[in-house]
């Protein structure tokens, strides 16, 4: 063990009483999951029939939220800050910090469409700011200063509203934004998924918002997550659901149109909507389509993503899927040395400027701080790393991610890859305008081809008698969203998530990175996600704590390089568990790793 490593270790556990949050709830493992790997190597539907079924927690707590009245309630506060031209800020980081992004897009969409002057008056604030979409920024959700500086930089005020959406609800960032606000003089809602009495307890940043009567709590507890501490599972679904009803009561206020029975309405429709996704037919569908991207992957194969109106939703799910299973982030165009992403997403916009405003529905908004700026909120040993990071996340930098349909040269279709098309119902003219010529073009040379259509039964009929003219498209896969008078058309984008949740996920279990529900491949990029890595090493190898830190940041050294520049490089926790299991060096956990997996 090196110097540098140790003292990296010494350095967290003197902090690490902050982070210590094994005892969450989002942090337990799930019981309807807890065979999950077992089952999914077995039965890929039945597996994903578990995902699924733990769901069902997110429908229970919503039909509570429901019942209760706030979304109206809430939605009223919504209504009238627009009104006296406030702002509505959704705040987060990681899934969270995406999911802040998600709702300022599809309110901006639908009063863009509207025509209305109200398309600006939401704001979303990720840590790390829209680079973050693509991939996590290296410890901005550790720092309050953070969160606040931020806001500050877009001027929150007294007439603003601001939702501070954190799934733990111990997230520093997260608690800065809603600090911010409080400053500002603005109303403040604090959204977060654990028990006001655990958080408490035994987290001091929580306990200062719970017991902070100036703001507003909403509490959305749902239990365990299906993957052990995966909050961008049923987490930031049960906020999207309710999130999305406080939206569709307010818009519908501001139009002067019924909000009489509209969040019974979005409910009775989300659970119709899971419903269809219990169905064996559906779940035998989704899991020929899990089986393809295993298939892919396995043999070192790229699998492309084709949206529009529904780009965000499916960019939030597979660059969510680089922090969670270690796979390579999305690849700049010119980055020739970074390994390249499994899954990419393209926009039918001609470049990447324009695709990036397709899916933000504005124009990027990154952090381009000065080092005077950095100075004042990190002590002088983290000022050099900092300046480093942000240098690395401006608009500029995110302009290299080639989204549009620039980018395609840079993942031809090349045999043996895949090409998948996700569209909702509004969206049926895409399919001739640009999605059948992709389809058509990865056919041709010999990957394989999908087409996933989000929306009612009337939409995938036309769309299937289109799809089948030309039968280059080897499987179609339909997600039943019962009709709704809805605006936001919320019940489509709730079912979009479920669906690429838990086709990510099921993909990943059945390539080995899942041991039991525990996400063994996490990468440890923030101080939470470090404790989670350690409490992993803890549990599936019996060092202590202490001991399961210090291995893990000896590792954490070894993949580091790899890591900065992008390159592909092994689980640290998988490495971790090899090397106490069996005395190994790193290079040899390593190259374990590599031919042999690990077994549970």
């Amino acid at each position: 063990m090196s110097e540098t490593s140790q003292r990296r270790s010494a350095e967290f556990l003197q902090i690490s009483s902050q982070f210590k949050l094994g005892v969450l709830v989002t942090e337990s493992s799930h019981p309807v999951t807890a065979n999950l790997s077992e089952t999914a190597r077995q039965d890929t539907a039945a597996a994903l029939k578990l995902l699924f079924e733990a769901d069902r927690d997110v429908l229970a707590t919503f039909r509570q939220f429901v019942q209760s009245g706030r979304a109206e309630t809430v939605a009223a506060v919504v209504r009238d800050a627009i009104q006296r031209n406030g702002r509505i800020f959704f705040t987060g980081c990681g899934s969270t910090g995406r999911l802040s992004i998600l709702l300022d897009s599809i309110w901006r969409d639908f009063c863009k469409r509207r025509h209305s002057a109200w398309e600006a008056r939401t704001m979303s604030v990720m840590a790390g700011g829209d680079f973050a979409l693509i991939k996590s920024v290296e410890g901005f959700e550790d720092y309050t200063d953070f969160g606040k500086k931020q806001m500050r930089d877009l001027a929150v005020a007294s007439r603003d509203v601001v939702f501070a959406i954190t799934e733990g609800g111990e997230t520093s960032f997260v608690i800065g934004t809603a600090w911010a606000g409080i400053e500002a003089g603005a109303k403040v809602y604090f959204v977060y998924n654990n028990p006001d009495d655990i958080l408490c307890e035994h987290v001091q940043r929580s306990r200062e918002v719970i017991q902070d009567s100036r703001i507003e709590k909403i509490n959305l507890t749902t239990g365990p997550m299906a993957i052990t501490g995966s909050t961008r599972m049923q987490a930031t679904s049960i906020q999207l659901c309710v999130m999305l009803s406080i939206l569709e009561i307010a818009v519908r206020e501001l139009f002067g149109e019924k909000t009489e029975g509209v969040a019974e309405e979005f409910l009775a429709a989300v659970e119709q909507m899971q419903a269809g996704l219990m169905a064996p037919d559906f779940l035998g569908k989704l899991a020929s389509l899990v089986e393809m991207e295993e298939k892919i992957y396995r043999v070192g194969k790229k699998n492309n993503y084709y949206a529009n109106r529904l780009g965000i939703d499916v960019l939030t799910d597979t660059t969510e899927r680089s922090p969670t299973y270690c796979t390579p982030p999305f690849r700049k165009f010119d980055d020739t040395t970074a390994t390249e992403s499994w899954a990419f997403l393209f926009i039918p916009e001609p470049h990447a400027s324009e695709a990036w405003e397709n899916i933000l529905k504005r124009q990027p908004r990154c952090v381009d701080w000065s080092e005077e700026a950095i100075r004042e909120l990190v002590s002088p040993d983290k000022v050099a790393r900092t300046v480093e990071t942000v240098r690395k996340i401006n608009a500029r930098e995110l302009m290299r991610f080639h989204i549009g349909l620039d980018g395609l040269p840079n993942r031809p279709h090349a045999g043996g890859g895949g090409a998948v098309v996700v569209l909702g119902e509004r969206e049926l003219g895409d399919w001739k305008r640009y999605w059948q010529h992709c389809i058509e073009y990865a056919f041709v040379n010999g990957d394989e081809t999908a087409v996933v259509f989000v929306g009612p039964e009337d939409g995938f009929a036309e769309l299937y008698n289109e799809v089948n003219k030309k039968d280059t498209t080897k499987l179609l896969l339909h997600v039943p969203v019962p009709s709704t008078g809805l605006l936001l058309d919320g019940v489509t984008r709730v079912a979009a998530k479920l669906v690429m949740n838990a086709l990510s996920t099921c993909t990943m279990v059945r390539l080995g990175r899942v041991m039991g529900n525990y996400m063994i491949w996490v990468v440890p990029s923030n101080l939470k996600l470090i404790d989670r890595a350690t409490r992993y090493i803890n549990k599936l190898t019996g060092l202590g704590y202490e001991a399961a830190n210090a291995l893990l940041f000896e590792i954490v050294e070894y993949v580091e390089p790899r890591m900065k520049s992008d390159q592909a490089y092994p689980p640290v926790v998988g490495m971790a568990v090899l090397r106490a299991r069996e005395n190994l060096t790193n290079e040899q956990a390593e190259e374990r790793l590599k031919t042999a997996g690990m077994k549970g």
